[in-house]
């Protein structure tokens, strides 16, 4: 039985709103949800506005953000919507979805988008479902040679080798009790090779509308093939359905990520989406010496800069950052929406992702190629 008393009843809203922000891209550590409530005691708030800026100045967000952390309060603890908020563009906040908690809201859709070539802003949640189809020929490539042809790196386990940069010194030791302490030879080790880790994000705005099934069982048989995958989708909000892709039939695991992931087809705030993506530690973790690799036609709809910035930051945490976009149909592709234009300085690739054949002959070549 654990030692530690459960928290006070009356301390769960403010637990609740901390957690709020978490699911919204703000980056709060355990020990500002400590001081936050410390505060709290300290204060003993008899306003609403003591507990605002109790956490402005103990939970810390970012002063771009403060807009954000306002309209969640208010959402919170008076039950009213922020103007930003109650105009459907929900202004800088990008919801965080974790692939356990995706019956948190309704599903609900004012109307369907049948053309899915438009761009926007605007969040629109709706249910998709897939039907079954055929493994093609390229994801069966990709699952027969991933595991010889994914790119490894040098762990920092060993083992024995004939050749190798350090002596087994115990082996040897031992090798030499049997010769009467004689050394014949010597013992070597080498550092194994390990995977390396993968991160897949995948648009499912309604401009990819089209790509969003085949890209969805890509990153199935992605999964099955390595165990070191992470995939996350994104239009209007960032969801992790690393979980459902593990299930073994790729029917079971399309039918599981329809049910978390809750704004198919609807509007493309790519920026904003990786942003809060790097917002949360253990996310940006999963890119952390991974191959980064972002399906997406780059059709953003916000601001450039704040798209290149994001960019920029993942590639440096990335071991290779690759950008698959449908527009690249050519060898000596050069982007010209101004989007692509400026994170382009930042990116490793930018191929043609048009095609799961396209995209399954790039990931098999990656291993191929050394960090940029």
């Amino acid at each position: 039985m654990s030692d530690i008393d459960p928290p006070p009843r009356a301390a769960a809203p403010f637990i609740t709103f901390v957690t709020l922000l978490r699911a919204n891209g703000f980056a709060v550590a355990p020990e500002q949800t400590t001081a936050f409530l410390s505060a709290i005691v300290l204060l003993g708030p008899r306003d609403p506005e003591d507990i605002r800026r109790a956490g402005l100045a103990t939970l810390a967000p970012p002063p771009e953000r403060h807009a954000a952390y306002h309209a969640l309060f208010d959402l919170h603890f008076l039950g009213e919507a922020s103007p930003d908020l109650a105009e459907g563009d929900d202004g800088d906040v990008v919801r965080v979805q974790e692939d356990r908690r995706g019956a948190d809201e309704p599903v609900t859709a004012d109307e369907s988008i049948e053309s899915g070539q438009a761009a926007t802003r605007a969040e629109a949640l709706v249910e998709r479902r897939f039907g079954p189809a055929d493994a093609g020929e390229a994801l069966r490539r990709l699952k027969r040679q991933a595991e010889r042809r994914l790119p490894k790196r040098l762990s920092y386990r060993r083992l024995r080798a004939r050749r190798g940069a350090v002596v087994d010194l115990r082996r040897t030791l031992r090798d030499a009790t049997r010769s009467d302490g004689e050394f014949f030879k010597l013992s070597r080790l080498k550092r194994r090779m390990r995977p390396r880790k993968v991160l897949l994000l995948i648009d499912v705005s309604g401009s990819m509308k089209a790509r969003t099934e085949d890209n969805l069982r890509l990153a199935h048989a992605l999964t099955q093939a390595s165990q070191r995958v992470e995939v996350f989708t994104f239009g209007t909000r960032l969801t992790r359905v690393t979980r459902p892709m593990r299930l073994r039939r790729s029917e079971q695991a399309l039918a599981g990520a329809a049910q978390i992931v809750s704004d198919w087809d609807g509007g493309t705030r790519i920026g904003d989406a990786l942003k809060a993506f790097l917002a949360v530690p253990r996310f940006a973790s999963y890119a952390r010496g991974a191959v980064t690799l972002i399906v997406s036609d780059g059709l953003e709809r916000g601001d450039p800069a704040a798209l290149a910035e994001a960019v920029a930051k993942l590639s440096r945490g990335s071991w290779r950052l690759s950008w698959l976009t449908p527009l690249a149909t050519e060898r000596d592709f050069r982007p010209r929406t101004e989007a692509l234009v400026a994170i382009f300085p930042f990116v490793d690739d930018m191929v043609d992702g048009g095609s799961v054949s396209a995209i399954v002959d790039h990931v098999l070549a990656i291993g191929r190629r050394r960090a940029a």
